[in-house]
C-alpha cells in the first residue's frame, strides 16, 4: 500500500493538539489601519476547529495522529 499524501495547504493552516486541531482566525493579514485595537486584539487568539469539521481535517492530514 503506498503512502498517503498530506494536503499541504491544510498542513500549513492546522496544528494537532491533545484536544483537537487549532487554527488562526481570518481578517488579520492586511488593511489593519481601519480595524480597531479591540478587534485586532480579539483576532489574536487562536481557535479550535469545530467538531463537525474535524473529520475533514483528519482526512487531509492522515499522519497527525
Amino acid at each position: 500500500m503506498p503512502k498517503l499524501k498530506s494536503n499541504r495547504g491544510a498542513a500549513k493552516r492546522f496544528r494537532k493538539t491533545a484536544s483537537g486541531y487549532k487554527c488562526k482566525k481570518a481578517f488579520r493579514n492586511h488593511i489593519l489601519t481601519k480595524k480597531t485595537k479591540k478587534r485586532k486584539r480579539h483576532l489574536r487568539a487562536g481557535l479550535m476547529v469545530r467538531k463537525e469539521d474535524q473529520g475533514r481535517i483528519e482526512q487531509m492530514l492522515p499522519y497527525t495522529i
